[in-house]
């Protein structure tokens, strides 16, 4: 029997909420891929990173490319009273985050830590009293506490280029209806997408190459060292879409098409082939162009490495942050792409 609308989107929430609790900061993606690659057997792993599953079917291939990295933080230097001090690992900003707890990916243990800000309560004595006023936090003026010393860190394999993300506790979706709030949508959300669209494609689809691809978010070197390799004639990346009142993009259920973005165009008469598909099946597109954004698919198309690429993302508050999407968008996001490895 069809799963109902809701059925489908009870099991798409269930999913995403796995992969995001999957902490995969560039550059340390462990739990992501132990995931899938217990998910896919028949995947392999470059030496990029990349997570690789070929599908095989009829036809020249359709790379498929959603990222498995998330932004977070990263260690730059262990004090002596144990405090870490901290960089950004993409586009992260602590007053994104806010004080609380975070998961400190040492090379041996994971361990626990308290992202700080100091004490409100102050004077003009105090550093943190210029960002109650004026100044806006930035890294520089934050901490880890850890009531660990630098000799204990050292044995957990902490030490300067440790990955650190938001704890696991306050990463766990929340559901607003038809809608899931959460960190990491971006992009743990269109790996779900593409994870599902495997298990739904019947034996007579159009071969398809899918690329859970590594270290999107600081300059798409997974993507870029698997095309160099390969050069996938048609390339789709799955990603966020922002919300924001520069660009005419809605939050509700219609994915988005991209035109153009801070590094690249897409191809148009791609976009044309993918519109009329979305068309045909009943699903309405909204068109972009963006700013301060790039994909998996620009990035590559900007070197030279794939002859057309397009940008299908989901409407989504709050990018980089807290993110919001309508679980719909996902699905008809799935649903579009079925149909156009089916022909449609």
């Amino acid at each position: 029997m069809k799963p109902t609308a809701s059925q489908r989107q009870d099991q798409l929430y269930a999913l995403i909420e796995e992969l995001v609790l999957c902490h995969s900061p560039s550059g340390d993606e462990r739990e992501m891929d132990e995931y899938l690659l217990r998910t896919f057997p028949q995947a392999e792993q470059d030496e990029a990173g990349n997570i690789v599953v070929h599908l095989p079917g009829s036809g020249e291939p359709l790379a498929l490319s959603a990222h498995k990295d998330e932004i977070g933080m990263m260690v730059h230097r262990l004090e002596l009273d144990g405090r870490l001090r901290l960089g950004r690992l993409g586009g992260s900003f602590p007053w994104v985050y806010g004080e609380g707890v975070v998961d400190i990916l040492g090379r041996h243990e994971t361990i626990t830590g308290i992202l700080s800000f100091g004490s409100r309560h102050v004077s003009h004595q105090s550093p943190q009293k210029a960002q109650q006023l004026a100044a806006s936090l930035q890294w520089e003026h934050c901490w880890v506490e850890t009531f660990l010393s630098p000799a204990e860190l050292a044995d957990r394999g902490v030490q300067p280029g440790t990955r650190v993300v938001i704890g696991k506790h306050r990463k766990r979706p929340l559901r607003l209806g038809g809608r899931i709030a959460s960190y990491t949508l971006d992009n743990k959300a269109a790996v779900a997408v593409l994870v599902l669209l495997a298990e739904n494609l019947p034996p007579d689809h159009r071969a398809v190459t899918l690329i859970f691809s590594a270290q999107e978010e600081v300059g798409g070197l997974g993507a870029l060292h698997y095309t160099q390799r390969v050069r996938p004639a048609e390339m789709i990346a799955l990603d966020v879409t922002p919300v924001a009142p520069e660009y005419p993009v809605q939050f509700n259920d219609q994915p988005v098409l991209l035109s153009a973005d801070s590094y690249s165009y897409y191809d148009q008469r791609f976009n044309d082939r993918l519109a009329d598909c979305a068309q045909r099946v009943n699903i309405p597109l909204q068109r972009a162009v963006l700013n301060g954004f790039g994909s998996d698919a620009s990035l590559v198309v900007k070197h030279g490495l794939v002859a057309r690429v397009a940008c299908l993302g989901f409407p989504t508050q709050n990018t980089h942050g807290y993110e919001i999407a309508e679980l719909a968008a996902l699905l008809h996001l799935h649903d579009l792409l079925h149909a156009y490895i089916m022909g449609g």
